[in-house]
C-alpha cells in the first residue's frame, strides 16, 4: 500500500500539496491595530502643560498684534445708474469703443449696471483719484500701477439685485474713507461728461457751428444794405417787390434748413433710414416749389436805376439769411433741450459720511482663530511626538528610528 501511494507522485512533489494553516483571529488583529480613545485622552494629560502653554503664549502674541495693527474705516455710497432709456442706450452704445477704459469688453454684458461699474473701475478713473488725493504719496508707492493696485485692493464696488451699485472704500480715516467713496461719483460724472458724446450732443454741435456762419452772412449782408442805403440816399420802395422777396427768401431758408438737417442726420443714420428718406422727399417738394418762382427781378418795375436793383438784390439776401437763421435757430434750441434731456443722470441714494466705527482690524476674531489653531497644532504635535517616542522604545523598531535620525541630521547639514 505504501509502495502504491509513492509510485502516485513523482519524486519531488510528494511535499507540494497545500497545507492547512491555523486560523487568524481577526478580531484580535483589530484590537491591536485600534487606537482607543482612552490612550488619545492619556496623551493629552501627559501633555497637557505643552498644550496650554503653546496655546496660551499665541493667544497672548495674537492679542498683542491685534491690538498693534492700525485702524480702518470704510465708507460707502450707494448709487442709481441711469435709467436704459434709448438715450442712455445711445450713450452705453458709443461708450462701448472705449472699452479699455471701462476695464471690460462691452459685448456680453446682460446687467446694465455692470458698464457703469467698469467705468469706475476705469484707469481713467483710478488716475484722477490718485491725483485728487495724493495717493501714491500715501501708499508710498513706486510707480502709477501699483498705486492703482492698492487703491483697488481698498476698494469694492459691486451691484446688487436690485440693481443699485455701492461704493466701499477703506481708509485710515474716516474722513478719507468718505471722500473718496464720493469721489468715485464725482469722477465717473466728469468721466461720462467726457467721452459721451450723444446723438443730441452731435446735432448741437453741428447746429451751433452753423448757426455760427449764418450769424457772419447775416451781419455782412446787413451791412451791405445799410452801405448801399448811405450811399444811395432815398431809395424807392416797392411793397410787391419786397413782399416777393421776402417769400422766396423764406422758401430758400427751409430748403437750406431742409439741407442742414440731412447733413446732421447724416451723422448717425444710413440713407436707407425712412426718417432720412421722408426728409429728402420734402427737400425734393421744396425745391419744385421754389423752381420758376427765384426771379431777383420778380415785383420789380423795368428801367430802375443800378443803386435800386442792388438794393433788392441785398434785400433778398438779408431776408433769406434772417430766415435760415430763425429756423436754424429752433433746431439748435430742439437741440439742446433733447441734450439735456437725453443725458443720464446718476442718482446718488445715500452719500457716503465718515464711519464711527472701524471696520477692522476684528481683534475678537483674529484671537479667537489663532488660539484655535495654536491649540489643535499642539495636540497634533502631542499625538506625533507621542507616537514617536513610543516607536523609539519599540526594540524591533530601534535601528530604523536612529537610521531616521542620522538622514535628518545628514539633511539639516547640507541644507
Amino acid at each position: 500500500m505504501g509502495s502504491d501511494m509513492s509510485q502516485e507522485f513523482p519524486q519531488g512533489l510528494e511535499n507540494t500539496a497545500p497545507r492547512k494553516t491555523a486560523p487568524v483571529n481577526q478580531e484580535y488583529l483589530d484590537d491591536e491595530d485600534e487606537i482607543s480613545l482612552l490612550d488619545l485622552l492619556a496623551v493629552i494629560l501627559r501633555r497637557r502643560r505643552m498644550i496650554l502653554r503653546n496655546t496660551g503664549v499665541v493667544a497672548v502674541v495674537a492679542l498683542l498684534v491685534s491690538l498693534a495693527l492700525p485702524k480702518y474705516y470704510t465708507a460707502s455710497t450707494t448709487m442709481l445708474p441711469p435709467e436704459q432709456s434709448s438715450s442712455a442706450s445711445n450713450l452705453l452704445g458709443q461708450l462701448g469703443g472705449a472699452a479699455a477704459l471701462m476695464g471690460g469688453g462691452a459685448l456680453g454684458i446682460k446687467n446694465p449696471s455692470d458698464r457703469y461699474i467698469g467705468l469706475l473701475k476705469s484707469a481713467e478713473v483710478e488716475n484722477a483719484l490718485i491725483k485728487q488725493f495724493d495717493l501714491m504719496t500715501e501708499f508710498q508707492a513706486k510707480t502709477l500701477e501699483d498705486t492703482r493696485k492698492d487703491l483697488e485692493s481698498n476698494t469694492n464696488i459691486a451691484s446688487g439685485k436690485d440693481g443699485f451699485i455701492k461704493i466701499e472704500y477703506t481708509a485710515k480715516s474716516p474722513k478719507e474713507a468718505a471722500a473718496i467713496a464720493n469721489a468715485y461719483i464725482d469722477q465717473l460724472n466728469r468721466l461720462m461728461g467726457t467721452l459721451a458724446m450723444t446723438e443730441a450732443s452731435q446735432r448741437r454741435l453741428f447746429f451751433e457751428k452753423q448757426l455760427a456762419q449764418v450769424r457772419e452772412n447775416l451781419a455782412a449782408s446787413e451791412y451791405d444794405l445799410q452801405k448801399i442805403q448811405k450811399g444811395a440816399g432815398i431809395i424807392q420802395s416797392f411793397p410787391e417787390a419786397q413782399e416777393i422777396a421776402t417769400v422766396n427768401a423764406r422758401l430758400r431758408a427751409e430748403i437750406a434748413a431742409k439741407e442742414v438737417q440731412l447733413s446732421a442726420m447724416q451723422i448717425r443714420v444710413t440713407p436707407n433710414n425712412p426718417d432720412y428718406r421722408r426728409l429728402q422727399g420734402e427737400l425734393t417738394a421744396l425745391k419744385a416749389q421754389l423752381n420758376g418762382s427765384d426771379d431777383p427781378s420778380a415785383g420789380v418795375p423795368a428801367g430802375l436805376p443800378k443803386d435800386s436793383l442792388e438794393y433788392f438784390q441785398k434785400f433778398r439776401e438779408m431776408k433769406f439769411n434772417q430766415a435760415v437763421m430763425e429756423l436754424l435757430y429752433k433746431q439748435f434750441e430742439m437741440a439742446k433741450i433733447d441734450e439735456a434731456k437725453d443725458y443720464p443722470l446718476i442718482q446718488v441714494l445715500d452719500k457716503a459720511t465718515p464711519p464711527e466705527r472701524k471696520s477692522k482690524p476684528k481683534r475678537g476674531l483674529i484671537v479667537i482663530l489663532a488660539t484655535t489653531a495654536a491649540f489643535f497644532v499642539s495636540l497634533l504635535w502631542a499625538f506625533m511626538s507621542s507616537a514617536w517616542e513610543n516607536m523609539a522604545a519599540d526594540p524591533e523598531n530601534e535601528q530604523r528610528v536612529a537610521e531616521i535620525k542620522g538622514l535628518l541630521k545628514k539633511t539639516v547639514k547640507e541644507g
